[in-house]
């Protein structure tokens, strides 16, 4: 078997519907840290993203700003037609009126890796086909077997039998054509290997007719720096106070809702709640006459990590299935432990790293508030376990080593005919 020196530079392009600042959520930061990740150590990196996507969703232009180191390239694919083309793209899963532009990119590029974030309006699965070396595809969201993107049905419960159809009827989007056809399938095997933040994310793809190797690496989480002089934490001006933390975007299936009423019976310690999103106003409303509910809005990473670790622990209540649950990670590096849903890939995170308790009702999670808040010494023996697996799974450094320690492996054997399939 060939191998590829660990010192070789590689070239690498990132295809991805959002990038920063075209971007809303955990995809487009995960792919502007995996792009800017290997650009510090090295490789050239081009990403493709559209801009136009994220306009029409957005309905206006990015006003965040992101930096990106100078090994990175970021090209803009607009979308000719706007709407009516990106229509196109989510009813054919293909990439429509986009296609020049990618295959410029992608068939004349000579990368040695191609590795495909959520392309769900960039260009369909039909894109895996474009261009040539190794092709890899991150299970980032569910897109690739829900046209709502998380498994979540009806806007009300988590999908355990599909309905597609009707739950997309439902969701006010327009059903896609191409999930009724073997697109999927014959798309996905230009693609030499998925890479699964969780065991449970690569089970329900398996699950839901996706075929191919498949190949666990978490997500990562690029630590602040934090700087000599500490920076006062993001506040709304109440006093200090012991707090547990809520962090993510205030919409329906974060859950949030289903922790207010606890802690409007607990009086005597706050919830802090960092972010923003669609579902804000109902959010306050639900909280109206309880101060111990402070709602603080988006934060920077460096706040963020700053209310991380102040809190006497973090609690994800998602309804939905989280592919892998960023926000633990934060967390962790902050040796801040958490309380999580019991399902999906937050259960998986206790299960194998400890750091926290899992819950399922009021009662087990009213349990777990009162058992962090009375025991420092078992505070502070989570938070340790978290920091423990941040250090050796989910920091910038640990997985960028496994990931191209998988990349090089997976290069190496693509090299040679008749190569076996590479498992975890």
């Amino acid at each position: 078997m060939n191998t590829i020196p660990d010192n070789q530079a590689l070239r690498f392009c990132l295809v991805s519907t959002f990038y920063p600042p075209y971007n809303f959520g955990g995809d487009g930061i995960y792919a502007h840290r995996l792009a800017n990740g290997l650009a510090r150590l090295g490789h050239q990196v081009t990403v493709l993203h559209s801009s136009t996507a994220y306009e029409m969703l957005a309905g206006a232009k990015p006003s965040d700003s992101y930096k990106d180191h100078t090994n990175v390239t970021v090209r803009s694919i607009r979308t000719p037609l706007g709407k009516l083309g990106l229509l196109a793209v989510q009813q054919a899963g293909r990439p429509g009126l986009q296609a020049p532009a990618l295959r410029r990119w992608l068939d004349r590029g000579s990368f040695d890796v191609i590795h495909y974030n959520n392309v769900s309006l960039l260009g369909g699965p039909h894109v895996f086909r474009y261009g040539s070396g190794l092709k890899l595809c991150t299970l980032i969201e569910h897109w690739l077997v829900c046209p709502m993107h998380v498994l979540w049905k009806f806007d009300r419960e988590v999908c355990t039998k599909p309905s597609c159809f009707l739950c997309t009827i439902l969701g006010r989007r327009p059903p896609q054509l191409w999930r009724y056809t073997g697109l999927m399938r014959r798309a996905t095997r230009s693609i030499d290997a998925f890479i699964g933040p969780s065991q449970f994310t690569m089970r329900m793809h398996s699950e839901r007719g996706l075929r191919g190797t498949m190949i666990q690496l978490p997500l990562f989480h690029t630590e602040p720096d934090l700087g000599p002089e500490p920076e006062p934490s993001v506040s709304d001006g109440s006093d200090d106070r012991s707090y547990f933390l809520f962090v993510g975007r205030l919409e329906r299936i974060k859950g949030l809702q289903t922790i207010i009423p606890t802690f409007r019976k607990l009086s005597d310690v706050d919830l802090v709640v960092a972010g923003s999103g669609t579902y804000e106003q109902q959010l306050r409303r639900m909280a109206e006459g309880a101060p111990n509910i402070r709602f603080v809005g988006r934060a920077d990473v460096r706040q963020l990590h700053r209310l991380y670790r102040d809190a006497i622990a973090t609690i994800v209540p998602s309804l939905c299935y989280e592919t892998f649950g960023i926000i633990v990670a934060e967390s962790f590096a902050a040796r801040t432990p958490v309380i999580v849903r019991d399902h999906s890939s937050l259960r998986e995170f206790i299960e194998s790293y400890g750091g926290g308790f899992t819950f399922s009702t009021e009662d087990e999670l009213r349990s777990a508030i009162d058992r962090l808040r009375s025991d420092p010494e078992l505070c502070d023996r989570l938070g340790r376990q978290g920091r423990v697996a941040y250090d050796a799974e989910f920091g910038e450094a640990p997985f960028l080593n496994h990931y191209l320690a998988v990349v090089r492996r997976l290069l190496a054997t693509k090299q040679v005919p008749c190569a076996v399939e590479v498992n975890a």
